[in-house]
């Protein structure tokens, strides 16, 4: 899964184009939404990001995908992603592939079957028309109290984390969309959802290293292209602030130390672990500050379009934050060319195909009958 480094050299936009660059905002229902387009058509926006209240059906996301693909200029698609890791964090239904948590996914021992259940799914998102999927989840979950990730962890093992997170990220790959490991540095072992709230890790540099730490460092080594930071204090990084925000982590630890070259993605910077205190505007120019490449605002279009503007007026003023502004738009642009020209308006025989593929409806009943546990709850989004 080696990949090129996501830098490139600069294309002469301009701040506002760049500050554009680096935000991926959450689409506000069903239909194409004319800010989105109007920001997309300007080069001011990196991409999009779709949940259940922007999908119908899967032939309603291929069309309403292709009207933000078709609105963005020149030969960079947006990123057009979604989260459908699995279980209840599915955001299309059934006839795209259904699988279980991916627990129980690893639970079955079979690398190979997950990089079939990742290139299935791969196959499937990239006919509807998405380019990204917020998947595979790196983090280990050894919290049975943990709110938020649970199930949706490969297992309590970094080994078999890392081998089935990895195996799924090249399926995606291979299906034709670009995937993105997430929680960096690792969200298992919190006892609070940094949707609602802030959480803090203890855990000293030993810990961190040998439990947390270890699958994102497997799948730097391998080549993922991008991966998503946690909102979470790890107190030995940082003390005061969340991961996203935070430069010893982003920058010092993530690029720097571990050496990872591919695009850094915020999680959502309207969750209140981090949006209570800074809010979506000033969370953002952290964010950049900090190391970050692609930021997500994935419900509020006007708190994602004032953000642009903030880190527009910030570079303005201060030449050390345009530079990192700049690279950050790099970081997006590149991670972006790495899906080939024209990719991101696929057919509607072709969407046609790939839902009703055999071979994706077989492995399907071969998971289903291999895999005899209960669903888990109903996802939130």
């Amino acid at each position: 899964m080696a990949l090129a480094s996501t830098r490139a050299a600069p294309a002469g936009p301009t701040l506002r184009e760049l500050a554009g660059q680096v935000l991926v905002a959450g689409a506000p229902g069903p239909e194409p939404d004319a800010r989105l387009l109007d920001a997309l058509a300007e080069g001011a926006l990196g991409g999009v990001v779709l949940f259940k209240r922007n999908l119908t059906s899967a032939e309603q996301a291929w069309a309403l995908l292709g009207a933000y693909a078709r609105a963005a200029p020149g030969d960079t698609p947006p990123l057009l992603a979604v989260d459908q890791e699995g279980g209840r964090v599915a955001r299309l239904g059934p006839p795209v592939l259904p699988l279980p948590p991916m627990r129980r996914l690893a639970a079955l021992g079979d690398t190979a079957l997950t990089r079939a259940a990742g290139a299935a799914l791969g196959r499937q998102l990239a006919a509807i028309g998405f380019t990204m999927d917020f998947a595979p989840v790196l983090d280990v979950d050894t919290n049975p109290d943990n709110p938020i990730i649970g199930d949706r962890a490969f297992g309590a093992d970094p080994q078999t984390v890392a081998a089935h997170a990895l195996a799924f990220a090249q399926g995606l790959l291979a299906g034709g969309v670009l995937p993105c490991g997430k929680h960096f540095p690792g969200h298992g072992d919190t006892h609070l959802d940094s949707h609602l709230a802030l959480p803090a890790l203890g855990h000293d540099r030993a810990r961190l290293d040998a439990i947390e730490l270890a699958p994102f460092r497997d799948a730097i080594a391998a080549g993922v292209p991008a991966l998503m930071t946690a909102h979470v204090v790890f107190e030995a990084f940082d003390p005061m602030v969340p991961a996203t925000l935070s430069r010893r982590v982003v920058t010092g630890l993530l690029r720097e130390e571990l050496g990872f070259e591919g695009a850094i993605v915020s999680d959502d910077l309207e969750m209140k672990a981090v949006c209570d205190r800074w809010g979506v505007v000033e969370s953002a120019v952290r964010a950049i500050d900090a190391g970050c490449d692609l930021l997500l605002v994935c419900s509020d279009v006007d708190a994602c379009l004032e953000a642009r503007d903030a880190l527009t007026a910030r570079a303005e003023r201060d030449g050390a934050f345009r530079r990192r502004l700049t690279d950050a738009a790099e970081r997006s642009r590149s991670l972006r060319r790495l899906l080939p020209p024209g990719r991101a308006a696929p057919d509607l025989a072709t969407l046609r195909r790939a839902l009703g593929d055999a071979q994706a409806n077989a492995l399907a009943e071969t998971i289903a009958a291999r895999d005899a546990a209960p669903e888990g709850p109903e996802d939130r989004a």
